[in-house]
């Protein structure tokens, strides 16, 4: 890539509305949900995690190698790790929910994270009026009923505040501005942890190629370029715009439920996305100070 190519691709990531770059990341890790709920009837949830966070570590590791390579420090190490870790056990939370919940129901009772996040950060009151609109919008997509599947319950609260730790920990990763060396340093430490959670049916796993090319999938497009896109996200703008713009996941989700696998939403379903896009779109619009000792960090 040429100095010319590459500054006018910093240009565009530097100046495109955020949005476009949630929808892009949302379109990537909901078409590697939907992947990885065909998924499950070949290995567990939880194994389909393990593979997906190993691959997209790899993924990223190799992509980023120079960055990867530079020095670490034993406190930037620990917030990669913790980062990671929260990564992976949200992931693997979140597939144990979706094989028990419909992907834009759970997605939305998973929302409960960022708007916690969104809420402790929000000063004024126009935000305040924004993300009570999201919030809103996101009750009201998330009309299942409870009692049905308590334990889907249980493992998307789970997933809910590990998001709200991705969120936290992933802004400090992003301003240490080493592309998404820190990411994927990080899903590899998340992945060794939840291997044991995915040992009964890793041997199933590894003698099936269509469930590892699968995983593989699911990995990139989800992790690698999903949260990828995140990273580039949380160097541009606040904590508390990017939690509120995550409520566009809940929305994309219910989309791609819809789209491919049979999930169809309600009238009640589309006016809470109504809600949630007036809550994004009437948010302040300020950037984040690129300098990390400045920045708006955890």
């Amino acid at each position: 890539m040429t100095a010319t190519t590459g500054s006018r691709a910093d240009k565009i990531f530097d100046t495109a509305p955020p949005e476009v770059f949630f929808i892009l990341s949302a379109a990537a890790q909901y078409t590697g949900a939907v992947v990885a709920v065909r998924l499950f009837d070949d290995v567990s949830p939880a194994t389909v995690a393990w593979i997906r966070v190993l691959s997209a570590s790899v993924f990223l590791m190799a992509f980023s190698w120079r960055n990867v390579r530079r020095a670490w420090t034993r406190h930037d190490l620990l917030w990669v790790a913790a980062f990671g870790t929260a990564t992976a056990l949200m992931n693997m939370f979140f597939y144990l929910a979706i094989d028990r919940l419909p992907l834009g129901k759970g997605v939305t009772i998973e929302f409960i994270g960022p708007i916690t996040v969104a809420a402790l950060r929000t000063r004024s009151i126009r935000n305040t009026w924004a993300l009570g609109c999201a919030a809103i919008g996101v009750l009201v997509l998330g009309g299942v009923e409870l009692g049905s599947e308590p334990l889907g319950l249980v493992f998307i609260l789970a997933a809910s505040v590990m998001w709200a730790g991705y969120i936290v920990m992933g802004s400090r990763v992003a301003l240490a501005d080493r592309g998404v060396a820190g990411l994927g340093l990080g899903l590899l430490f998340g992945g060794i942890l939840i291997a044991p959670f995915a040992a009964a049916d890793a041997g199933r796993a590894f003698s099936s190629l269509h469930v590892i090319l699968g995983c593989a999938l699911v990995g990139l497009l989800s992790n690698a370029i999903g949260y990828g896109i995140d990273q580039t996200t949380m160097r541009r703008i606040p904590i508390r715009r990017f939690s509120v713009m995550l409520a566009l996941l809940p929305v994309c989700a219910a989309i791609f439920g819809f789209a491919f696998l049979n999930q169809t939403p309600s009238g009640f379903d589309l006016a809470g996305m109504a809600l949630v896009l007036v809550g994004v779109a009437i948010q302040e619009r300020e950037e984040i100070d690129r300098h990390p000792e400045v920045a708006e960090t955890p």
